[in-house]
């Protein structure tokens, strides 16, 4: 097709001059009123009939180019008419015009697939789609317009995979998605609702050529790549760009962003089956592009709530747990880094949003560690203490590992320390403990009780860090103790403070007693076998002898 339009570019654009003309010809009569809309119908047909023969005509004469340009301008004339008779003006009923724009589609079709009419079709596709451009009609007729539309892909895009004609998918896809554009400008339709005439339309055209480029790409011998991912992709640009437009104020983004990031995921997995279960760069390009989608749809949940950063907590956490588990059932440390970076930003997101969140409690009862805020800081630390078990990538030397392993598991201990922190703050405000109990000393115990946890985790799995780590929270804990909660009014419980501070410092001596006096293992010996007397060869026994006799043979 390339080389025949260089060859012959000025005979399309002649033509379409010649279209144009039929069509503002057609308009302009009737501006005038110079003849009915009845005659008008009527002429157009003998027109586009006699413009049809007579290219056939030629065809059979062997005058194949202008036989196929003349047969284009009549299919584009009845395309025409058929547009005025049941868009324009409401002269047919929406039936009629389908099956007149069938009748002609299939004939056209058929025609064009047996002996190859290339021309003839490209012409004809031209007409149809621009005589809904030219002729707009003052009353919506847009259910007759769809069908005309819906007819024209059709036909086009099954004789564009059949024949692997290229430019018919590109100019339908482009004519129809202006023409919605151009109509949706004129009619100026309501938008008020969730449901209303320009989503259904628009969401038609997006999942018509959605199933469109995936067969189209099926039947090129499964090759997912090419003009089909361009225009795929172009296609869920202008769908969303729509959707902004027509849910305004209506519905949330997350909703439309979701439902295409899975309609884009069910079509890798679909690309994937049908590729050989092969990982090809459109596959791909489908799986990302869904997963981005729905990042998105996910960053617009609960946008406007309190509840906004709980539910970012759950969403990206546990996203972030199934590109972890993905990783380890496919071996692919690409997988698992983009879950640890995940992690570390809603983690960060988590530190700074955290403390206006609401609690999340159950039937407005507040169970302390067993609410939604407490099963985010769960869900972060849980995670984190996977990455330190088992998150680890072939490049890193030991040296490298170990670090990475502290790193993960020291920042999950803080996220421990948050949960302990909050739950009990939260535990004294809702149960109003102040009275009965301090909350600046319970802190002080249960910051008391993490040092310790600390150094039992450091002793368990033979790292420092974790020594130091607590250290450090046992001492700022003991200057708070001594210097901030002694203050004030005497009390009975600030000796019951003071003593348990003693047990778990004694404790901690225990286990830093304990962790540096145990024997380092012995390094293990090979194993040489029984010894041997000094200057006796090793005479091995024959199968079947005992020691004994093997004695007696050496003798």
């Amino acid at each position: 097709m390339p080389e025949l339009f260089k060859k012959h570019w000025t005979s399309f654009l002649g033509a379409l001059f010649v279209i144009c003309s039929i069509l503002y010809l057609f308009k302009f009569t009737l501006d005038q009123g110079w003849i009915t809309n009845s005659m008008k119908t009527g002429a157009g047909l003998l027109f586009g009939v006699g413009l049809g023969l007579a290219g056939f005509k030629l065809i059979l004469d062997s005058r194949l180019l202008i036989g196929e340009i003349i047969s284009g301008l009549g299919g584009a004339v009845l395309y025409a008419t058929f547009a005025f008779s049941g868009i324009y003006f409401d002269l047919w009923d929406s039936m009629t015009v389908f099956i007149a724009m069938l009748i002609l589609t299939i004939g056209l079709t058929v025609l064009s697939y047996l002996f190859d009419f290339r021309v003839l079709m490209n012409l004809a596709l031209l007409g149809s789609l621009a005589a809904p451009l030219f002729l707009r009609p003052e009353q919506d007729q847009a259910f007759s317009l769809f069908l005309y539309l819906l007819v024209l892909n059709s036909g086009y895009f099954w004789l564009s995979v059949r024949k692997q004609w290229a430019e018919f998918r590109l100019l339908a896809f482009v004519g129809t998605w202006l023409t919605y554009v151009v109509y949706y400008l004129h009619f100026d339709p309501a938008t008020d609702a969730l449901w209303s005439m320009p989503v259904r339309y628009a969401s038609a055209t997006f999942l018509f050529y959605v199933l469109g480029f995936l067969i189209s790409s099926w039947k090129a011998n499964s090759r997912f790549d090419g003009l089909n991912l361009y225009l795929g992709f172009v296609n869920a640009v202008l769908f969303g760009c729509w959707c902004v437009v027509l849910l305004d104020g209506i519905l949330e983004m997350a909703y439309p962003l979701g439902a295409m990031g899975l309609v884009y995921l069910l079509l890798a997995w679909t690309a994937y089956r049908i590729a050989g279960k092969e990982a090809t760069f459109a596959v791909t390009f489908k799986a990302a592009g869904g997963v981005l989608l729905l990042l998105l749809a996910f960053s617009q949940m609960g946008e406007g709530l309190t509840i906004k950063p709980l539910i970012s907590v759950y969403v990206w956490g546990g996203l972030a747990v199934l590109l972890m588990g993905a990783a380890k059932r496919l071996r692919m440390e690409g997988l698992q880094l983009v879950s640890m970076v995940m992690w570390a930003g809603v983690t960060s997101y988590w530190f700074v949003t955290t403390w206006n969140v609401p609690r999340g409690e159950w039937f407005g009862l507040y169970l302390p560690f067993l609410n939604g805020a407490a099963f985010a800081w769960i869900l972060l630390a849980g995670l984190g203490f996977w990455y330190s078990l088992s998150g680890t990538f072939a490049a890193l030397k030991e040296e490298g590992r170990r670090f990475l392993s502290c790193l993960f598991s020291v920042a999950s201990h803080l996220i421990v320390g948050g949960l302990l922190t909050l739950q009990i703050g939260n535990l004294f405000e809702e149960y109003d403990l102040d009275g009965v109990w301090s909350l600046n000393l319970t802190l002080s115990v249960v910051w008391g009780v993490y040092a310790l946890l600390l150094f039992l985790w450091g002793a368990s799995s033979k790292q420092r860090v974790f020594r130091y780590f607590g250290s450090i929270v046992l001492v700022l804990v003991s200057v708070k103790v001594l210097f901030s909660d002694l203050s004030g009014e005497d009390s009975i419980y600030k000796v019951l403070v003071l003593l348990i501070m003693a047990v778990i410092s004694f404790t901690i001596s225990y286990i830093n007693h304990r962790w540096k006096n145990e024997p380092a293992a012995p390094p293990a010996e090979p194993s040489v076998g029984p010894e041997q007397p000094e200057g006796e060869p090793i005479v091995p026994m024959a199968e079947g002898e005992t020691g004994t006799h093997k004695a007696a043979a050496m003798e």
